[in-house]
């Protein structure tokens, strides 16, 4: 049960924690002038304050708070697709990427992803189009409202939708006007205490190892034989190899062509920063990626998943063990306080990089194109001011649905939306970055496949399913059910773009060649 000091510090922490982040941004307005420099800052980072922004934004709720839920469900399948193989395949994308992208994103002076497309590919139609498709973040911002909400409410014992509301009123307002700026520290600065976070909620549960590692998983096996298998039948998410293997390295490649991930690197100002840059970031996020194991010590906690009689759903999983792990004594109710900080921290890092990216994103490539480039700086920074407000509006309406009437998680939502857009993303920025063509006709082609193909397998192969009763041999098991995996649609979207989009650059090569 939460005790009167851990709620009473609680509140003391988040009045603090917000005094600070306003002095942080206030400071980081003042030097805005324009939209590129709330784009991508007009300060000269150190790399290895950015290094600690990138694996702050890459890192976010779903991964100290969400993912270490579906962990605690399904046990060891979970650890080894969200903690082993994911990371490892984003970790090589992200070195392979980043120094290729960073080249042509300073030759382009580019400030967001859809531009970046849309000059590399000289068509200011494709850099519209993945404006419009990069709205779909917007389902990712939910997830993180959600998860810090959940922590704050649990920890503050308030009502959650009170909670929401405060959470996205204070994010967004102070988002108006920070931009890259006060980003980049606030980034900084949770980064930090998320590594101090992260080593405490790893070492939470050494108690449970004093027989060793095979005691430990005894203790699982106790509870349920299939918490220590590597494959979880009875899962979502975690059913075969095929789903915790192929579809998570798939999407761990592609993961990292989210315009808050894949632009980090143009704040750097000097090409020889950049390895230090990736070497930050890279250490920084093997430490996060490691913190699902936390799910196994809630599970050992929660056998039953309930708390204080009531039943535990995925995203209240971690919050409750926080409450419950840390509010014995003076000096668990201080550490969990810590703990509480820096889960608030791993949400806000990620959601201060998605506000930043999606409304600059709207007003560089969407409404400056409408109007021709006839808008002043200054309205377009109103205009940006006006699209964080609106994006506020629809992420309250949307998240205080997913708290008053949860599915099995909120990260089934985020995972459709984000997927669905970096899965369009891939193809043009890995050809814009490793082919020297400008036609746009084959990574367009891919764009569109991959959207047609995702949504195509998430929502239109299974209603042929449930309808007709047709029949896809192995993959039809993944169509089936209200809740499905969104990783399978992406990795399907990802593969099929990708040979539609070679295909397509191969014959227009080819012709090209005999018109020659």
């Amino acid at each position: 049960m939460e005790t009167t000091n851990f709620v009473t510090g609680s509140w003391i922490l988040i009045v603090v924690y917000a005094v600070a982040i306003l002095f942080i941004v206030i400071r980081g307005a003042l030097k805005i002038k324009s939209i590129q420099d709330y784009a991508v800052g007009s300060i000269n980072f150190t790399p290895t304050a950015v290094g600690l922004s990138l694996a702050a934004s890459i890192t976010s709720a779903a991964t100290f708070v969400i993912n270490p839920g579906f962990i605690a469900n399904y046990g060891l399948s979970g650890v080894l697709s969200f903690g082993v193989f994911f990371p490892l395949a984003t970790m090589i994308s992200l070195v392979i990427l980043t120094k290729s992208f960073r080249k042509h994103g300073k030759q382009l002076k580019a400030l967001t992803l859809a531009q970046w497309i849309g000059d590399r590919y000289n068509s200011k139609t494709y850099a519209f189009i993945m404006a419009i498709l990069s709205m779909l973040m917007i389902t990712f911002i939910v997830l993180i409202v959600v998860a810090i909400t959940k922590v704050l409410a649990k920890s503050l014992n308030a009502d959650e939708v009170h909670v929401l509301a405060a959470i996205i009123i204070f994010v967004f307002g102070y988002m108006m006007f920070g931009g890259a700026n006060s980003m980049v520290y606030t980034n900084s600065i949770q980064a930090v205490v998320m590594i101090v976070v992260a080593i405490i909620l790893l070492t939470s549960g050494f108690d449970h190892f004093k027989e060793g590692i095979d005691g430990f998983l005894a203790k699982l096996q106790s509870i349920s034989p299939e918490l220590v298998k590597p494959t979880n039948p009875g899962s979502l998410l975690f059913r075969d190899y095929y789903e915790i293997i192929f579809a998570q390295v798939v999407v761990g490649a592609a993961v990292v062509v989210q315009p808050h991930i894949i632009t980090k690197s143009l704040l750097l100002k000097e090409e020889k920063d950049v390895n230090r840059f990736l070497t930050v970031a890279v250490a920084t996020e093997v430490l996060f990626f490691l913190v699902v194991i936390a799910g196994l010590y809630a599970r050992l906690t929660f056998p039953d998943l309930t708390f204080q009689g009531e039943p535990l759903n995925n995203d209240g999983i971690i919050p409750a063990y926080v409450v419950a792990n840390f509010s014995a004594s003076n000096f668990s109710v201080v550490v969990g306080l810590v703990v509480v900080l820096g889960l608030i921290s791993a949400g806000l890092s990620t959601l201060e990089g998605l506000i930043q990216a999606v409304s600059s994103s709207f007003t560089s490539d969407i409404v400056k194109p409408v109007f021709k480039n006839r808008l002043s700086e200054k309205q377009l920074m109103r205009i940006n001011k006006g699209a964080i407000i609106i994006l506020a509006l629809v992420t309250f309406f949307i998240s205080k649905n997913q708290l008053l009437f949860p599915k099995l998680s909120v990260g089934i939502l985020a995972q459709n939306g984000v997927y669905a857009y970096f899965s369009a993303a891939f193809i043009p920025v890995l050809f814009g970055i490793f082919r020297k063509s400008s036609d746009y006709r084959a990574p367009m082609t891919a764009t569109v496949t991959a959207i047609v193909v995702h949504f195509g397998v998430y929502y239109g192969l299974p209603a042929l399913v449930e309808a007709y009763g047709w029949d896809f041999g192995f993959f039809t098991k993944y169509l089936e059910g209200t809740v499905r995996n969104p990783g399978i649609a992406a990795s399907s979207a990802i593969v099929v773009s990708t040979i539609t989009g070679l295909l397509v650059a191969k014959f227009n090569e080819r012709k090209k060649t005999k018109t020659i």
